[in-house]
């Protein structure tokens, strides 16, 4: 059942990512799916938006089909992925936040006797949600709209296959993660608005292991979730925005007529669904008649 105040959904795999979003919200209540899916619904204080959040788990397939039950059990108007990532530039930092503009399935293709062959699939981010990402993250230097690439396994080491893989094929993601191409796959095939956040918590090399004990993934979290409450407070609820109300403001010769009733001899069909040949007789008045 859709909320009464506009919702969207902000999805993450860990905890601490949960938790670092949680935090931003007021008037906390429990939802409950069905088949056992949860959520908690809140408020984010200075917007008009309800946020539902829900912690899906970890890797790409769980992402796709729980995204697709929050989008039929709570219709937000849009869903975010805000989580931690491994960074594959050295010019961004750990800490920085990347806003997938493109997200990467990276591990399609066809193994041959020549070698394997790169099948990749792509996701675009929803125009409306990265116009918001930049008008709300212009001026923070550690913010960068960037293509990310979505596995299925944890990279700890820049020398291996899978590093090279990407620096041969996705040489313009600036982060990998595990979850991103299945949630915006399932966005996109159920026609709604997705935007992928993530926090750089880690180099995605052998340091790994060193950097996550150092306490970076819950500063990265933080970071992300910090960007999404950015891009809710710049983002307007735009459900039935593209209605005949929105077209007549930008044209006053689109829409329903809104003036004073004429008294001449005109049919306005504005906002209705006729579309076919129309016939029409004027007849006379009597003097004084309106």
């Amino acid at each position: 059942m859709p909320e009464s105040q506009p919702t969207v959904a902000v999805l993450t795999a860990l905890p601490l990512e949960y938790k670092a979003v949680r935090g931003h919200l007021t008037d906390l209540r429990k939802r409950e799916h069905r088949r056992g899916t949860r959520a908690e619904v809140g408020r984010l204080p200075g917007t008009d938006w309800s946020v539902a959040l829900v912690e899906l788990g970890e890797g790409n397939l769980t992402a796709a089909a729980l995204t697709e039950r929050v989008m039929e059990w709570l219709e937000p108007e849009a869903m975010f992925f805000v989580g931690v990532a491994g960074g594959l530039k050295s010019d961004i930092a750990l800490g920085d936040v990347v806003v997938a503009t493109k997200v990467y399935a990276v591990h399609g293709g066809k193994e041959t006797a020549e070698g394997f062959h790169v099948r990749p699939d792509a996701w675009r981010a929803s125009h409306r949600l990265a116009a918001a990402a930049r008008d709300a993250l212009r001026d923070d230097p550690r913010a960068h709209l960037k293509p990310i690439a979505a596995g299925d396994v944890v990279l700890a080491s820049a020398k291996s296959a899978l590093a090279e893989h990407l620096r041969k094929n996705y040489n313009d993601a600036a982060a990998i993660e595990m979850e991103g191409s299945g949630f915006v796959s399932a966005v996109d095939l159920a026609g709604g608005d997705a935007l992928v956040i993530r926090g750089i918590s880690d180099r995605a090399d052998d340091d790994k292991s060193r950097v996550d004990g150092a306490g970076w993934q819950p500063r990265a979290a933080a970071s992300a979730a910090a960007a999404v409450v950015a891009v809710l407070r710049e983002l307007r609820p735009f459900r039935g925005r593209a209605s005949s109300d929105a077209r007549s403001a930008e044209d006053p010769e689109e829409g329903p007529h809104s003036g004073p009733a004429y008294g001449g001899d005109h049919l306005d069909f504005r906002g209705s669904t006729f579309n076919g040949p129309f016939v029409a007789k004027q007849v006379g008045r009597r003097d004084g008649e309106r």
